[in-house]
């Protein structure tokens, strides 16, 4: 499969007694549907602090919810491979279309390491495999040669890349086989690698602004790099504060001035701060 377009990596909505909010998942659900494909279980959505059993039941609630049968791309990963090859054998994958798997985190493996690694998933997983490179939370870098070896096996379909490094990001670009796509891990620098020759992004933000992240995607696809870059304008000032306290914290507090859902988070994280608060809302009315 392709994974051409805007992906949303979904947010996973709590109540005020950190049980997962299916009311404010639909929401979110049905203010997203415009985008071309769901991220279910990223880092986004909060994965590293919901547990196997919330996990299928947020899946199956979101497969429920996809009433016009976009792909849906799971995310499964970690630093324990045979673990997460365990966990393959429990997941109904009916009605995914990929997998996201990021880089082992902690133990810092060798380049050797991460390739035997993804490798073992994608000869056990069922459905192709999508890459997550994101040095920032790993501590370890997928660097453009290993992705590459990795670009050569059947069942890996792609990378996300959030390295920010793009001579990195247009190695693999230019030298990847046919049909191998590098996805933007980043909202802010997505516009430069689809003009590097990126497909897409699998945004945060797009949460809370799915209509503005797709045409900006869109156009890009198209190639009007102008209109493009107005579109990114538009949010560039309030993309930092997505992270300024730690991802989801920004788009989840985003999402609660919509009036989707509430900014409850689970810890080590915590809501967004007053300051925050203050500044996001003063983007928004921009």
């Amino acid at each position: 499969m392709d994974l051409i377009g805007t992906g949303v990596a979904l947010v996973t909505p709590f109540d005020q007694n950190l049980e997962v909010d299916y009311v404010g998942l639909k929401n979110v659900l049905d203010h997203t549907s415009v985008v071309d494909y769901w991220v279910v279980h990223g880092t986004t959505g909060e994965s590293a602090t919901t547990i196997a059993e919330e996990k299928a039941q947020i899946l199956d609630f979101v497969k429920r919810n996809n009433t016009s049968n976009r792909p849906i791309v799971y995310g499964l990963g970690g630093n324990n491979t045979n673990y997460i090859i365990d966990q393959l054998n429990s997941i109904n994958f009916e009605g995914i279309s990929a997998l996201l798997s990021v880089c082992p985190y902690y133990n810092k493996p060798s380049q050797h390491g991460l390739h035997a690694h993804f490798c073992e998933i994608a000869d056990a997983s069922p459905v192709p495999v999508v890459l997550y490179n994101v040095p920032g939370r790993t501590s370890s870098n997928l660097t453009a040669e290993t992705t590459l070896r990795l670009a050569e096996h059947n069942n890996i379909i792609g990378i996300k890349e959030s390295s920010g490094d793009l001579q990195q990001c247009t190695d693999v670009i230019k030298n990847a086989p046919k049909g191998f796509a590098l996805i933007s891990g980043d909202d802010l620098i997505t516009l430069p690698l689809m003009a590097l020759g990126g497909k897409g992004v699998i945004s945060v933000l797009a949460n809370a602004l799915p209509q503005k992240m797709k045409d900006l995607v869109d156009t890009a696809l198209s190639g009007e790099y102008e209109k493009a870059r107005q579109l990114l304008y538009e949010y560039f000032d309030l993309n930092p504060l997505m992270y300024s306290e730690a991802n989801p914290v920004g788009v989840k507090q985003v999402l609660k001035e919509l009036r989707l859902c509430e900014n409850f988070v689970r810890l080590p994280l915590i809501a967004a701060s007053e300051e925050l608060q203050i500044a996001i809302r003063k983007q928004l009315k921009k």
